[in-house]
């Protein structure tokens, strides 16, 4: 793995650049497929960094070749998108960002997920990699991929010839940070990351007046017993032995109080582990859509689109351990976790899966570490710490930031050669 400790030593040097960096992302944080400031920045400091730099790939997305001799070839992955979700957590860079959302919708947009901070690690760790090129040989293969949270942007850069156009992986290496203690980081062998299906629902009545519902098929009331029903999908129709999820984050119809409207949309989100799990979670929910619907009178069957899906992400168990020994030497065995599969989803595996090579995908902690124990303890991590998504999740700046530089730079020694 060469000297790692010459490799990691600049990481004191660069902390400053790499915060201001981060902090500007955060403020500027753009929708999927529409992250063009985003994009220029990364392919600016790539080019400044010496790496062979390609923009536009599968539609956002930006790719750097770092070649430093024979060796193996390393895929490095973040991902760059953000959310329309409204900060709220009154930091001084604080986004106050506006977009319009895949509907034409005005949304506000926030780095609700810490792509901000995947994107400003892997830059990092490849200011590093540059600088220490006696240490290793090879070649890094930077992703910074687009639309990540609508599942979409992997496969778009594949479908772009990006197998055909950059080096071919040995192996795919990413992380995400995570509501855990900052400092530290965690991985899961095999299934680690849940497989997940977008739906949207459109239910359809009969409008009339808000004041004679006897003239009416009432979507909203279709819809509300529909939302209710579907809670019945895990507990009474998956295995307690399978795992899935089941969640209606969107519910849309009407626009005034004493108008019954014609139609109602719900947004289903569905995650699974198992792909025998997931074609009975799919049917269970259609089947009650279309049982709710008729229960209603409805004259209109209702419609299903599907808006993203996610495959699985399996971490090839052997590259999963070479990974996680690489990062117990470096940070110690006590901040190195064995986490339990997570039912978030991601689409970093299709790279691995259409190069027919290992991948391996792991979390940093990014949630300062008092505060957590203190919520642990208190038996409130729930309400105390902020998850993914949310309008208050805002990783600790440091240690998060150097542990992501280091996790990622370790990671990729421990498949380059070294010298």
């Amino acid at each position: 793995m060469g000297d790692l400790g010459a490799v990691l030593r600049r990481v004191d040097d660069i902390r400053d650049d790499l915060t201001a960096l981060y902090q500007d992302l955060h403020a500027h944080p753009e929708l999927s497929f529409a992250e063009h400031r985003t994009a220029a920045e990364v392919a600016r400091r790539l080019d400044a960094l010496g790496l062979e730099v390609t923009t536009g790939v599968g539609g956002t997305g930006v790719v750097g070749v770092l070649r430093n001799g024979d060796g193996p070839t390393v895929l490095l992955r973040a991902d760059f998108d953000a959310l329309p979700v409204q900060e709220q957590t009154g930091l001084d860079y604080a986004s106050t960002q506006r977009g319009t959302d895949p509907d034409g919708n005005d949304v506000p947009v926030m780095h609700a997920c810490g792509h901000d901070m995947h994107v400003t690690c892997q830059l990092g760790a490849l200011d590093l990699l540059v600088t220490a090129r006696e240490q290793w040989s090879g070649t890094v293969v930077a992703v910074f991929q687009p639309a990540e949270e609508i599942g979409a942007g992997a496969r778009a850069m594949l479908d772009d010839g990006f197998l055909d156009r950059f080096p071919r992986p040995d192996v795919c290496l990413g992380q995400h940070v995570f509501p855990f203690p900052a400092g530290t980081v965690g991985l899961v062998g095999g299934p680690s990351m849940a497989a997940a299906d977008g739906l949207k629902v459109t239910m359809f009545g009969r409008g009339a007046h808000g004041s004679q519902p006897e003239n009416a098929v009432d979507p909203v009331v279709m819809a509300s017993a529909t939302v209710l029903r579907l809670q019945t999908v895990v507990s009474r129709e998956v295995s307690g032995r399978d795992t899935a999820v089941v969640t209606v984050g969107s519910i849309r119809a009407g626009t005034k109080d004493n108008i019954i409207p014609d139609q109602a949309e719900l947004r289903v989100n569905i995650r699974t582990f198992d792909g025998r799990v997931r074609e009975r979670v799919i049917e269970a929910v259609k089947r009650i859509v279309r049982a709710e619907a008729a229960a209603s009178g409805a004259e209109r069957e209702p419609e299903f689109e599907p808006l993203h899906s996610f495959p699985l992400l399996v971490n090839d168990e052997q590259a999963t351990e070479r990974t996680a020994q690489a990062l117990r030497e470096q940070l110690g065995a006590d901040r190195v976790l064995a986490l339990e599969p997570v039912t978030g989803s991601e689409d970093v595996g299709l790279f691995g899966e259409a190069a027919g090579v290992p991948t391996c995908y792991w979390f940093f902690g990014g949630v300062e570490r008092g505060k957590y124990l203190a919520a642990r303890e208190a038996g409130t991590l729930s309400r105390d710490v902020p998850s993914n998504h949310s309008p208050f999740f805002a990783p600790v700046v440091e240690p998060t930031l150097t542990t992501g530089v280091t996790a990622m730079t370790t990671a990729a020694l421990a498949w380059l050669d070294s010298r």
